[in-house]
């Protein structure tokens, strides 16, 4: 019998990420693959116990924190001799350095996936800069990184990161027969009235998802559909100031902010359109998942998202920031049946081709085969 294949997954950031492993490992061949997850403190590392072979938990601060992170390099580079992994798999820009760094000279193989470049961000010149200098030098010592979309290896490609060589895509992939099991949250549980017309976004309440765009669009939808209902599933820096803006376009009693909660698609269920209004986005896993759930999509055209949205075949494109063009399509969809049932109807198609979870596993372990080999 074949010796398993050992892997050690160091994740500091949670949300997409926290997402992307536990269906990764879900769908992992227990035979094959050893998964030993090092993690941070945000994880709900529980769950992570089920699924993974081992869990460590180091506490990680998600900013630079130079006597933080050395404690943490420290302590990573104990547990990489002492696991002796075939693989070292870092994922997201700040685990990514610290795991790279940890492992200098222990002769591992490492993959590093930033899930989303940090250097597309919306930040000043300086900062970008700093992103993409830190992100050219560390590809020198990892032998795989993977992009989440064409999108990701273009921009690797354009800023000259690595060789092309060393570049994997692997589109992200979601739970399909989870998001199928799930039930749907009730709206009168919620408060929301049944005959509402719900708009919802699911995400971090942050400058990246655009959450003020979603209010100041709401305040014209409501204006053209008075039974609108709006719905943020997530929380965030930024809900002190969302909550405030909504206040000030008196649509607090149609509104509802969920906070963090366990199981997003049962809210994405009850939705009428979903949206993700990103100001930059490195795949957008929700898309996929609001294809899953048959719910419309608005999103704009920024980065990876029109690798996955095809503009009026699988969900409407807009330009960031646009709240005049987003009222108007969400009128638009509400008024032609017919337009929104052939999304819907595409949406399925595309999701089970392209987005299922199964793939993601596969393509996955087929590239460990074949570094080891």
């Amino acid at each position: 019998m074949n010796k398993r294949i050992c892997v050690l997954h160091v994740a500091e950031a949670a949300g997409g990420v926290e997402r992307y492993l536990q269906t990764l490992f879900k769908y992992n061949d227990k035979k094959q693959v050893e998964n030993i997850l090092v993690c941070s403190q945000n994880y709900d590392y529980k769950k992570f116990e089920e699924l993974a072979d081992r869990v460590i938990v180091l506490k990680m601060a998600h900013q630079i924190n130079p006597y933080s992170d050395i404690k943490v390099e420290k302590a990573l580079r104990k547990i990489i001799k002492e696991i002796k992994p075939d693989i070292v798999y870092a994922h997201s820009s700040k685990a990514g350095a610290l795991a790279r760094i940890a492992d200098l000279g222990l002769n591992n193989k490492v993959i590093y996936n930033p899930h989303g470049w940090a250097f597309n961000m919306l930040q000043s010149a300086k900062k970008k800069e700093m992103y993409k200098w830190v992100e050219k030098i560390s590809a020198n010592f990892c032998d795989k990184i993977v992009c989440i979309s064409d999108a990701e290896k273009e921009s690797a490609l354009r800023e000259k990161i690595c060789k092309p060589d060393k570049l994997k895509v692997i589109y992200n992939g979601i739970d399909i027969e989870e998001i199928e099991k799930t039930f749907t949250m009730s709206r009168t549980q919620l408060g929301i009235p049944k005959d509402a017309f719900v708009v919802g976004m699911v995400g971090r309440i942050s400058k990246q998802k655009a959450p003020d765009t979603f209010v100041k669009a709401a305040k014209l939808i409501k204006e053209k559909i008075p039974n609108a209902y709006f719905l943020i599933v997530g929380d965030g820096e930024l809900r002190d100031k969302i909550e405030n803006l909504i206040n000030q376009y008196n649509l607090s009693s149609s509104f509802l902010i969920t906070g963090w909660v366990n199981n997003p698609t049962a809210y994405m269920k009850i939705m009428d359109i979903g949206m993700l209004l990103s100001r930059w986005e490195g795949f957008g896993l929700v898309l996929p998942e609001y294809m899953a759930c048959g719910v419309p999509i608005v999103a704009t055209s920024v980065d990876a998202i029109p690798n996955i949205i095809r503009d009026g075949v699988n969900g409407i494109l807009v330009d960031k920031d646009n709240i005049q063009l987003i009222a108007k399509i969400i009128k638009k969809i509400i008024i032609d049946t017919r337009f929104k049932q052939n999304i819907i109807k595409n949406e399925k198609y595309v999701v089970e081709e392209k987005y299922n979870a199964k793939r993601v596993w596969h393509e996955t372990n087929s590239m460990y085969q074949l570094l080891l080999d």
